[in-house]
């Protein structure tokens, strides 16, 4: 009994749990086969219903709740919305299993919004039961077991479909089991004491984070300003604001206003703006690109069964777009200076690859290219998390992010009630995509000139700048 006492009580107790909770949440074997399982037999639905009608919901449903989800995932302490949506997803599978109709599908779509908003409470849980020492290692335990569930996922069903072992109704039924697995375990998390912004317990410290970045700004001289100060002075703004709430519980009013000051305070960066803007329209086209992808590969090659290669696709681009993002670890590169520059030279690359998916009559090029655009987009999108990452503080990490991420929504949400809703444009899937092709290249001309012009302006900075008089040879080797 005491060795399972000191078992919850070690940060690995929580860790261990989100972790299963993660993967048996993730493996979806039937998503790689969602569109031949609804226009198939078993749903009889058109690509037009399908395309134009059902897919739409869930991207007006994820940014309709993306806010509210927020706000009560703090508020509850994050373990009851990891368990809400939990629920979800179980409800999510179960209406695809035994319903039919549009609707019905079309409710599908809007409970799984539910599911992919409240994902903030997943990625936040693990930062709220552990110390900041610990951070690090969970973050990456949670991240690389929710990529495995999603390979085993893509995999397995790779495997049922192609060998014919299940029908699409019994990979449901076998979704479903896995759910309940993931339900059963986010039951056993424990309870939160504290969160970031409702509920900040007493002596809660500000983070090393923090502290970096409130020494972010620089003197004449290049110097910071003294670390230690900076941290008295956080000390005793969290002390005056513990005096003024005695139980460590903050007002609705005082949070929102507590998220407007850190939002000021985050953007008044230009460069992250320019980061920002990156990420939200970027975001925006990958996901009307990854959304709607299964309808352009069932138009490239309707006659022939293609579809059974769907998961050994995702499997790979995956996997793929892991190892990129991760090899980003290892490169020395000066981003704050030729970041602009990549961000517009491989948004041109995978504008090329749209285009070439778009117009290809080859599946095999057309998986290809999916496959370059999405390793691309991760590359990507690692770098723009890293370069707005450093120097924010954990809190002001996840309202940055959470910001961002509601930019791309909204722009999706504009682009898919104009251009995919049957009630506006309601194109065919090839005009869609000439315009997916055609938003990038946009976003690489953009950001191509902007990094250009920066690396000029840096160039003759440098040019202009007369050196230090009381500079002495040697001395660079002091400054880094």
């Amino acid at each position: 009994m005491e060795a399972v006492k000191m078992w919850k009580s070690d940060w690995r107790y929580p860790t261990t749990l989100l972790c299963i909770y993660g993967f048996f949440s993730t493996v979806k074997p039937l998503e790689p086969f969602l569109i031949p399982y609804l226009t198939g037999p078993d749903k009889n639905l058109t690509a037009e219903q399908v395309n134009n009608q059902i897919f739409p919901v869930w991207t007006y449903s994820y940014l309709s709740v993306l806010v509210p989800v927020f706000l009560l995932t703090d508020w509850l302490r994050y373990k009851p919305v990891v368990v809400f949506q939990c629920v979800m997803l179980f409800t999510t599978t179960a209406l695809l299993l035994w319903t039919v109709s549009v609707p019905a599908m079309q409710a599908v779509q809007f409970f799984y919004g539910v599911v992919t908003a409240s994902e903030v409470a997943y990625f936040s849980y693990i930062y709220s039961v552990l110390d900041l020492k610990r951070y690090r290692k969970a973050t990456s335990y949670s991240r690389s077991v929710q990529l495995l569930g999603y390979t085993v996922g893509y995999v397995l069903g790779q495997l049922l479909v192609s060998f014919d072992l299940m029908s699409y109704n019994n990979i449901l039924v076998f979704t479903l089991v896995l759910t309940a697995i993931a339900l059963f375990t986010s039951c056993l998390l424990p309870m939160p004491q504290k969160s970031m912004f409702f509920h900040r317990g007493h002596g809660m410290q500000t983070t090393a984070e923090e502290a970096k970045s409130k020494t972010s700004l620089e003197d004449g001289k290049g110097e910071t300003v003294e670390r230690g100060k900076v941290e008295a002075d956080a000390e005793k703004e969290l002390k005056a604001e513990n005096l003024e709430e005695p139980d460590g519980t903050q007002s609705y009013g005082q949070v929102l206003l507590q998220l407007w000051r850190d939002f000021r305070c985050c953007y008044s960066s230009r460069q992250l703006v320019y980061w920002s803007v990156w990420w939200a329209m970027a975001t925006c086209g990958y996901n009307q690109t990854v959304n709607y992808v299964q309808v352009l590969w069932e138009h490239v090659q309707p006659a022939q069964n293609f579809s059974i290669y769907n998961g050994g696709v995702e499997a790979a681009s995956t996997l793929l777009s892991a190892a990129t993002a991760y090899g980003i670890g290892f490169t020395e590169v000066r981003w704050e200076q030729w970041g602009e520059l990549a961000l517009g030279g491989f948004s041109g690359l995978g504008a090329a690859s749209l285009f070439i998916m778009t117009f290809t009559g080859n599946i095999w090029v057309c998986y290809s290219g999916y496959v370059v655009f999405k390793c691309l987009y991760m590359l990507l999108i690692t770098i723009a998390m890293y370069q707005i990452a450093a120097d924010l503080s954990m809190e002001r990490y996840a309202l940055v992010f959470g910001a961002n991420n509601f930019g791309a929504l909204a722009l999706q949400t504009i682009i898919t009630s104009v251009v995919v809703d049957s009630r506006g444009l309601g194109l065919a899937i090839i005009p869609q995509f000439t315009i997916y092709a055609s938003y990038f290249s946009v976003i690489a001309v953009v950001f191509t000139l902007r990094g250009l012009y920066s690396i000029w302006r840096a160039q003759r900075s440098k040019e202009i700048t007369p050196p230090d008089k009381d500079e002495t040879p040697g001395s660079e080797e002091h400054r880094f």
